[in-house]
Protein backbone atom coordinates (compact mmCIF):
# COMPACT_ATOMS: atom_id res chain seq x y z
CA UNK A 1 0.00 0.00 0.00
CA UNK A 2 1.60 3.36 -0.71
CA UNK A 3 1.70 5.96 1.82
CA UNK A 4 0.50 9.38 0.77
CA UNK A 5 2.94 11.20 2.85
CA UNK A 6 6.60 11.27 3.27
CA UNK A 7 9.08 12.87 6.32
CA UNK A 8 10.31 15.94 5.67
CA UNK A 9 13.62 16.16 7.24
CA UNK A 10 14.26 19.87 9.14
CA UNK A 11 17.61 19.57 8.06
CA UNK A 12 16.49 19.58 4.58
CA UNK A 13 17.46 23.32 3.07
CA UNK A 14 14.90 23.27 0.25
CA UNK A 15 12.00 22.91 2.53
CA UNK A 16 11.26 25.37 5.38
CA UNK A 17 9.64 22.91 7.90
CA UNK A 18 8.15 25.14 9.92
CA UNK A 19 5.73 27.36 7.45
CA UNK A 20 5.50 24.37 5.10
CA UNK A 21 1.77 23.96 3.91
CA UNK A 22 0.79 20.65 5.04
CA UNK A 23 -1.04 20.37 1.45
CA UNK A 24 2.08 21.21 -0.20
CA UNK A 25 4.69 19.34 1.21
CA UNK A 26 4.38 16.13 -1.23
CA UNK A 27 4.63 18.46 -4.20
CA UNK A 28 7.69 20.63 -2.62
CA UNK A 29 9.55 17.03 -2.07
CA UNK A 30 9.04 16.16 -5.93
CA UNK A 31 5.73 14.02 -5.87
CA UNK A 32 2.39 14.46 -7.34
CA UNK A 33 0.20 17.22 -5.45
CA UNK A 34 -2.77 16.10 -4.79
CA UNK A 35 -5.12 18.35 -2.59
CA UNK A 36 -7.56 17.42 0.30
CA UNK A 37 -10.75 19.25 0.43
CA UNK A 38 -11.44 20.68 4.12
CA UNK A 39 -15.23 21.16 2.87
CA UNK A 40 -16.68 19.34 0.21
CA UNK A 41 -18.30 20.93 -2.59
CA UNK A 42 -21.47 19.83 -1.53
CA UNK A 43 -21.42 21.48 2.08
CA UNK A 44 -19.89 18.02 4.08
CA UNK A 45 -16.94 18.52 6.30
CA UNK A 46 -14.20 16.34 4.87
CA UNK A 47 -12.86 15.17 8.72
CA UNK A 48 -13.25 11.85 10.01
CA UNK A 49 -13.26 11.60 14.01
CA UNK A 50 -11.27 8.74 15.53
CA UNK A 51 -11.06 7.57 19.56
CA UNK A 52 -14.07 10.19 20.37
CA UNK A 53 -14.63 9.15 24.10
CA UNK A 54 -17.80 7.48 25.02
CA UNK A 55 -18.94 8.28 21.64
CA UNK A 56 -21.58 5.04 21.39
CA UNK A 57 -22.88 6.79 24.43
CA UNK A 58 -23.46 10.28 22.66
CA UNK A 59 -25.11 8.44 20.06
CA UNK A 60 -27.48 6.12 22.09
CA UNK A 61 -28.07 9.63 24.33
CA UNK A 62 -28.96 11.83 21.67
CA UNK A 63 -30.93 9.40 19.63
CA UNK A 64 -33.30 11.51 17.22
CA UNK A 65 -30.27 13.65 15.97
CA UNK A 66 -28.75 10.51 15.33
CA UNK A 67 -31.48 8.67 13.16
CA UNK A 68 -32.24 11.93 11.65
CA UNK A 69 -28.45 12.10 10.47
CA UNK A 70 -28.30 8.68 9.26
CA UNK A 71 -28.81 7.86 5.72
CA UNK A 72 -32.24 6.58 4.78
CA UNK A 73 -31.69 2.90 4.01
CA UNK A 74 -30.07 2.61 7.46
CA UNK A 75 -33.11 4.45 8.76
CA UNK A 76 -35.31 2.23 7.29
CA UNK A 77 -33.89 -0.65 8.43
CA UNK A 78 -33.88 0.08 11.69
CA UNK A 79 -37.19 0.98 11.72
CA UNK A 80 -37.91 -2.14 10.38
CA UNK A 81 -36.11 -4.37 12.70
CA UNK A 82 -38.31 -2.12 15.43
CA UNK A 83 -41.76 -3.48 14.24
CA UNK A 84 -40.38 -7.06 13.50
CA UNK A 85 -38.94 -7.27 16.65
CA UNK A 86 -41.63 -5.78 19.03
CA UNK A 87 -44.23 -8.03 16.67
CA UNK A 88 -41.71 -11.23 17.94
CA UNK A 89 -41.31 -9.86 21.58
CA UNK A 90 -45.03 -9.67 22.02
CA UNK A 91 -45.78 -12.89 20.15
CA UNK A 92 -43.50 -14.90 22.65
CA UNK A 93 -45.65 -13.49 25.85
CA UNK A 94 -48.41 -14.48 24.20
CA UNK A 95 -47.18 -17.72 23.42
CA UNK A 96 -46.25 -18.18 27.07
CA UNK A 97 -49.44 -17.00 28.59
CA UNK A 98 -51.28 -19.49 26.33
CA UNK A 99 -48.90 -22.40 27.16
CA UNK A 100 -49.40 -21.50 30.91
CA UNK A 101 -52.91 -21.56 30.57
CA UNK A 102 -53.18 -24.93 28.87
CA UNK A 103 -54.98 -23.38 25.47
CA UNK A 104 -52.00 -25.23 23.99
CA UNK A 105 -53.43 -28.87 25.01
CA UNK A 106 -57.08 -28.58 26.05
CA UNK A 107 -59.39 -27.58 23.27
CA UNK A 108 -62.11 -27.29 25.72
CA UNK A 109 -60.53 -24.87 28.38
CA UNK A 110 -61.61 -21.44 28.70
CA UNK A 111 -58.58 -19.70 26.90
CA UNK A 112 -56.94 -16.70 27.67
CA UNK A 113 -57.16 -15.81 23.89
CA UNK A 114 -59.22 -16.69 20.88
CA UNK A 115 -58.13 -19.03 18.32
CA UNK A 116 -54.41 -18.64 19.91
CA UNK A 117 -53.11 -22.56 19.52
CA UNK A 118 -49.91 -22.47 18.70
CA UNK A 119 -46.52 -19.99 18.29
CA UNK A 120 -47.72 -19.10 14.89
CA UNK A 121 -51.08 -18.17 15.75
CA UNK A 122 -49.78 -15.90 18.98
CA UNK A 123 -47.18 -14.19 16.70
CA UNK A 124 -50.76 -13.26 14.15
CA UNK A 125 -52.31 -11.64 17.28
CA UNK A 126 -49.21 -9.79 18.24
CA UNK A 127 -49.20 -8.36 15.07
CA UNK A 128 -53.18 -7.78 14.43
CA UNK A 129 -53.16 -6.00 18.08
CA UNK A 130 -50.84 -3.76 17.40
CA UNK A 131 -51.28 -2.41 13.51
CA UNK A 132 -55.48 -2.68 14.67
CA UNK A 133 -56.17 -5.02 11.79
CA UNK A 134 -58.92 -6.70 13.49
CA UNK A 135 -59.29 -9.61 11.32
CA UNK A 136 -62.09 -11.21 13.75
CA UNK A 137 -61.05 -14.70 14.45
CA UNK A 138 -58.48 -13.72 17.07
CA UNK A 139 -59.31 -11.82 20.23
CA UNK A 140 -58.79 -11.30 24.35
CA UNK A 141 -61.05 -12.95 26.70
CA UNK A 142 -61.73 -11.81 30.16
CA UNK A 143 -60.25 -15.02 31.63
CA UNK A 144 -56.51 -14.00 32.00
CA UNK A 145 -55.62 -10.72 33.57
CA UNK A 146 -51.92 -10.78 32.60
CA UNK A 147 -52.90 -11.08 29.09
CA UNK A 148 -54.97 -8.00 29.13
CA UNK A 149 -52.14 -6.39 30.86
CA UNK A 150 -50.25 -6.97 27.88
CA UNK A 151 -52.47 -6.29 25.61
CA UNK A 152 -52.48 -2.43 26.89
CA UNK A 153 -48.67 -2.45 27.55
CA UNK A 154 -48.09 -3.45 23.75
CA UNK A 155 -50.74 -0.82 22.42
CA UNK A 156 -48.78 2.13 24.38
CA UNK A 157 -45.67 0.48 22.84
CA UNK A 158 -47.07 0.58 19.48
CA UNK A 159 -48.06 4.21 19.63
CA UNK A 160 -45.21 5.43 20.58
CA UNK A 161 -43.35 4.01 17.88
CA UNK A 162 -45.37 4.89 15.74
CA UNK A 163 -45.00 8.49 16.56
CA UNK A 164 -41.07 7.83 16.75
CA UNK A 165 -41.22 7.05 12.99
CA UNK A 166 -43.12 9.78 11.65
CA UNK A 167 -41.08 12.34 13.24
CA UNK A 168 -37.84 11.12 12.16
CA UNK A 169 -39.57 10.92 8.88
CA UNK A 170 -40.91 14.80 9.03
CA UNK A 171 -37.62 15.72 10.21
CA UNK A 172 -35.15 13.89 7.46
CA UNK A 173 -37.37 14.73 4.75
CA UNK A 174 -37.07 18.13 5.94
CA UNK A 175 -33.31 18.27 7.26
CA UNK A 176 -30.77 21.20 5.95
CA UNK A 177 -28.90 18.53 4.15
CA UNK A 178 -32.03 18.11 1.33
CA UNK A 179 -33.08 22.06 1.85
CA UNK A 180 -29.63 22.90 0.92
CA UNK A 181 -29.71 21.80 -2.72
CA UNK A 182 -32.31 24.15 -3.29
CA UNK A 183 -29.68 27.29 -2.04
CA UNK A 184 -26.17 26.76 -4.10
CA UNK A 185 -23.11 28.56 -5.17
CA UNK A 186 -21.68 28.98 -8.29
CA UNK A 187 -18.63 26.38 -9.10
CA UNK A 188 -16.28 28.65 -9.45
CA UNK A 189 -14.91 32.07 -7.89
CA UNK A 190 -13.35 35.01 -9.69
CA UNK A 191 -11.33 37.96 -9.49
CA UNK A 192 -11.67 40.90 -11.33
CA UNK A 193 -11.76 44.71 -11.03
CA UNK A 194 -14.81 46.49 -9.61
CA UNK A 195 -14.54 50.12 -9.12
CA UNK A 196 -10.71 50.39 -9.78
CA UNK A 197 -10.10 47.53 -7.03
CA UNK A 198 -9.38 43.78 -7.56
CA UNK A 199 -12.43 41.93 -6.21
CA UNK A 200 -12.86 38.21 -4.79
CA UNK A 201 -16.50 37.08 -5.73
CA UNK A 202 -18.66 34.24 -6.00
CA UNK A 203 -22.40 33.75 -6.97
CA UNK A 204 -25.33 32.61 -4.50
CA UNK A 205 -28.92 31.49 -5.71
CA UNK A 206 -32.31 30.29 -4.53
CA UNK A 207 -33.42 27.51 -7.05
CA UNK A 208 -36.76 27.22 -5.59
CA UNK A 209 -40.11 29.03 -7.09
CA UNK A 210 -41.61 31.50 -5.23
CA UNK A 211 -39.43 31.60 -2.49
CA UNK A 212 -37.47 35.03 -1.22
CA UNK A 213 -34.70 33.50 1.39
CA UNK A 214 -32.80 36.57 3.61
CA UNK A 215 -29.63 35.84 5.15
CA UNK A 216 -26.10 36.75 5.63
CA UNK A 217 -22.89 35.47 3.57
CA UNK A 218 -19.68 34.81 5.24
CA UNK A 219 -16.43 34.04 3.42
CA UNK A 220 -13.52 32.06 5.34
CA UNK A 221 -9.41 31.75 4.42
CA UNK A 222 -8.76 27.88 5.80
CA UNK A 223 -5.03 27.04 5.58
CA UNK A 224 -3.89 24.05 7.51
CA UNK A 225 0.17 24.25 8.01
CA UNK A 226 2.43 21.16 9.34
CA UNK A 227 5.48 21.94 11.79
CA UNK A 228 8.97 19.99 12.23
CA UNK A 229 7.67 18.06 14.56
CA UNK A 230 4.60 16.70 13.68
CA UNK A 231 2.06 19.10 14.76
CA UNK A 232 -0.65 20.95 12.08
CA UNK A 233 -2.20 24.35 12.72
CA UNK A 234 -5.68 25.32 11.40
CA UNK A 235 -5.57 28.99 10.29
CA UNK A 236 -8.74 30.75 9.83
CA UNK A 237 -9.06 34.15 8.69
CA UNK A 238 -12.47 36.17 7.85
CA UNK A 239 -12.67 38.02 4.48
CA UNK A 240 -15.09 41.34 5.39
CA UNK A 241 -17.55 40.79 2.72
CA UNK A 242 -18.72 44.54 2.89
CA UNK A 243 -22.97 43.54 1.65
CA UNK A 244 -23.18 40.29 3.77
CA UNK A 245 -26.73 40.81 4.25
CA UNK A 246 -29.01 40.13 1.12
CA UNK A 247 -32.62 39.33 0.01
CA UNK A 248 -31.81 36.17 -2.35
CA UNK A 249 -34.78 37.22 -4.37
CA UNK A 250 -32.54 36.73 -7.47
CA UNK A 251 -28.92 35.64 -7.88
CA UNK A 252 -26.79 37.85 -6.17
CA UNK A 253 -23.00 38.08 -6.74
CA UNK A 254 -21.28 38.34 -3.05
CA UNK A 255 -17.87 40.64 -3.80
CA UNK A 256 -14.86 40.89 -1.36
CA UNK A 257 -13.05 44.10 -1.80
CA UNK A 258 -9.32 42.82 -1.64
CA UNK A 259 -7.82 45.45 0.56
CA UNK A 260 -5.01 45.63 2.89
CA UNK A 261 -6.54 44.24 5.42
CA UNK A 262 -7.40 41.03 3.63
CA UNK A 263 -5.40 37.80 3.61
CA UNK A 264 -5.42 38.30 -0.27
CA UNK A 265 -3.83 41.35 -0.57
CA UNK A 266 -0.38 40.20 -1.67
CA UNK A 267 -1.30 37.39 -3.37
CA UNK A 268 -0.76 37.41 -7.79
CA UNK A 269 -1.64 35.71 -9.99
CA UNK A 270 1.66 33.54 -9.75
CA UNK A 271 0.81 33.36 -6.17
CA UNK A 272 -2.57 32.10 -6.14
CA UNK A 273 -1.49 29.04 -8.66
CA UNK A 274 1.21 28.05 -6.39
CA UNK A 275 -0.52 28.38 -3.12
CA UNK A 276 -2.54 26.09 -0.82
CA UNK A 277 -5.04 27.72 0.83
CA UNK A 278 -9.79 27.04 0.70
CA UNK A 279 -11.97 29.35 0.50
CA UNK A 280 -14.90 28.37 2.47
CA UNK A 281 -18.12 30.29 2.11
CA UNK A 282 -21.05 29.67 3.94
CA UNK A 283 -24.95 31.80 3.63
CA UNK A 284 -26.95 31.43 6.88
CA UNK A 285 -30.74 31.94 6.62
CA UNK A 286 -34.02 31.44 7.78
CA UNK A 287 -36.28 29.03 6.23
CA UNK A 288 -39.50 30.56 5.27
CA UNK A 289 -41.98 28.01 5.22
CA UNK A 290 -40.25 25.92 8.62
CA UNK A 291 -38.56 29.06 10.08
CA UNK A 292 -35.62 27.02 11.52
CA UNK A 293 -32.63 28.51 10.64
CA UNK A 294 -30.09 26.96 7.82
CA UNK A 295 -26.93 27.12 6.56
CA UNK A 296 -25.84 26.39 2.84
CA UNK A 297 -22.26 25.71 2.21
CA UNK A 298 -19.19 24.84 -0.05
CA UNK A 299 -15.53 25.87 -0.57
CA UNK A 300 -12.84 26.85 -3.66
CA UNK A 301 -9.37 25.46 -3.52
CA UNK A 302 -7.19 27.82 -5.90
CA UNK A 303 -7.21 25.88 -8.77
CA UNK A 304 -11.12 27.09 -8.79
CA UNK A 305 -10.52 30.54 -7.90
CA UNK A 306 -10.33 32.08 -11.87
CA UNK A 307 -7.95 35.65 -12.26
CA UNK A 308 -9.55 37.86 -14.89
CA UNK A 309 -12.80 36.08 -15.41
CA UNK A 310 -16.35 38.01 -14.31
CA UNK A 311 -19.48 36.08 -14.16
CA UNK A 312 -21.81 36.66 -17.08
CA UNK A 313 -25.12 38.41 -17.11
CA UNK A 314 -28.62 36.26 -16.33
CA UNK A 315 -31.23 39.01 -15.51
CA UNK A 316 -33.33 40.62 -17.89
CA UNK A 317 -35.70 43.40 -17.01
CA UNK A 318 -38.93 43.40 -19.06
CA UNK A 319 -42.17 45.77 -18.79
CA UNK A 320 -43.61 43.49 -16.41
CA UNK A 321 -40.97 41.48 -14.50
CA UNK A 322 -37.59 40.53 -14.45
CA UNK A 323 -36.50 36.99 -15.79
CA UNK A 324 -33.67 35.50 -14.80
CA UNK A 325 -31.64 32.48 -16.69
CA UNK A 326 -30.19 30.04 -14.43
CA UNK A 327 -28.35 28.43 -17.37
CA UNK A 328 -25.95 31.40 -16.80
CA UNK A 329 -25.66 30.83 -13.53
CA UNK A 330 -21.98 28.89 -13.85
CA UNK A 331 -21.00 30.65 -16.59
CA UNK A 332 -17.92 32.85 -16.81
CA UNK A 333 -16.04 35.51 -19.35
CA UNK A 334 -12.68 36.59 -19.71
CA UNK A 335 -11.46 40.36 -19.04
CA UNK A 336 -8.96 42.46 -18.80
CA UNK A 337 -7.25 42.09 -15.13
CA UNK A 338 -3.91 42.48 -14.44
CA UNK A 339 -1.74 40.00 -12.93
CA UNK A 340 -0.15 41.37 -10.03
CA UNK A 341 -1.08 41.58 -6.63
CA UNK A 342 -3.48 43.95 -5.13
CA UNK A 343 -0.72 45.73 -3.08
CA UNK A 344 1.00 46.53 -6.43
CA UNK A 345 -1.53 47.42 -7.99
CA UNK A 346 -2.33 49.80 -5.55
CA UNK A 347 0.92 51.05 -5.56
CA UNK A 348 1.14 51.24 -9.41
CA UNK A 349 -1.79 53.61 -9.00
CA UNK A 350 -0.27 55.91 -6.34
CA UNK A 351 2.97 56.28 -8.42
CA UNK A 352 3.58 59.68 -9.47
CA UNK A 353 6.69 59.93 -11.09
CA UNK A 354 7.70 62.69 -14.05
CA UNK A 355 6.94 60.54 -16.76
CA UNK A 356 3.79 59.01 -15.49
CA UNK A 357 2.38 62.52 -14.29
CA UNK A 358 -0.48 64.27 -16.29
CA UNK A 359 0.22 67.01 -18.27
CA UNK A 360 -1.19 70.21 -16.38
CA UNK A 361 -4.68 71.69 -16.87
CA UNK A 362 -5.39 73.84 -19.60
CA UNK A 363 -8.72 75.99 -20.16
CA UNK A 364 -11.14 74.59 -22.06
CA UNK A 365 -13.00 77.06 -23.76
CA UNK A 366 -16.08 75.03 -24.75
CA UNK A 367 -16.64 73.58 -21.32
CA UNK A 368 -15.75 70.60 -22.24
CA UNK A 369 -13.31 68.16 -20.06
CA UNK A 370 -9.50 68.35 -20.78
CA UNK A 371 -8.27 65.47 -22.26
CA UNK A 372 -5.37 63.60 -20.41
CA UNK A 373 -1.93 62.30 -22.23
CA UNK A 374 -0.29 58.96 -20.73
CA UNK A 375 3.31 58.52 -21.47
CA UNK A 376 4.75 55.13 -20.68
CA UNK A 377 7.80 53.66 -21.17
CA UNK A 378 8.06 51.58 -23.87
CA UNK A 379 8.37 47.79 -22.90
CA UNK A 380 5.62 48.13 -20.48
CA UNK A 381 3.39 45.25 -19.88
CA UNK A 382 -0.58 45.04 -21.09
CA UNK A 383 -1.39 45.00 -17.03
CA UNK A 384 0.95 47.64 -16.57
CA UNK A 385 -0.38 50.01 -18.95
CA UNK A 386 -3.82 49.13 -17.95
CA UNK A 387 -3.17 49.99 -14.09
CA UNK A 388 -0.84 53.17 -14.94
CA UNK A 389 -3.56 54.86 -17.04
CA UNK A 390 -6.69 53.96 -14.93
CA UNK A 391 -4.45 55.42 -12.07
CA UNK A 392 -3.33 58.58 -14.46
CA UNK A 393 -6.81 59.10 -15.26
CA UNK A 394 -8.30 58.57 -11.64
CA UNK A 395 -5.81 61.48 -10.11
CA UNK A 396 -6.41 63.92 -12.53
CA UNK A 397 -10.05 63.52 -12.14
CA UNK A 398 -9.67 63.59 -8.21
CA UNK A 399 -7.46 66.81 -8.70
CA UNK A 400 -9.78 68.22 -11.05
CA UNK A 401 -13.37 67.53 -10.09
CA UNK A 402 -14.65 66.76 -12.96
CA UNK A 403 -14.99 63.70 -16.22
CA UNK A 404 -11.56 63.08 -18.09
CA UNK A 405 -11.28 62.03 -21.70
CA UNK A 406 -8.25 59.68 -22.20
CA UNK A 407 -6.68 59.95 -25.40
CA UNK A 408 -4.19 56.79 -26.38
CA UNK A 409 -1.20 56.03 -24.44
CA UNK A 410 2.21 56.80 -26.26
CA UNK A 411 4.83 54.47 -25.78
CA UNK A 412 8.45 56.35 -25.77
Amino acid sequence: MNNDYTEVSPSDPSIDTYTTPLFAVKAEIGYQHKKRRYVRKDGNCNVLFRHVPEEWLMYVTDIFTTLVEIRWRVMFLIFTLSYILSWLFFGILYWLIALANGDMKDPTNAPCMYEVRDFTAAFLFSLETQTSIGYGFRGMSENCMVAIIVVTVQDVISCFIDTFVIGIAVAEMASTRKLTQTVGFSNCAVINLRNGRLCLSWRIGDFRRHHMVEGTARAQIFRPTMHATGRVDVNYKDLEIKQSDILLAIPTTIFHIIEPSSPLYRMSLEDLRKDDFELVVSFTYTDDSTGILRQTRTSYTPDEIHWGQLFQEMLNVNLEYYKVNYSMFHHIAKVLVPEVSAEEYDQIKLRRSPRHSPRPKRPSIDGTPPMVTVELVKGTTEPEVHAATVATIAAVCEDHGHLCLPRNPILT
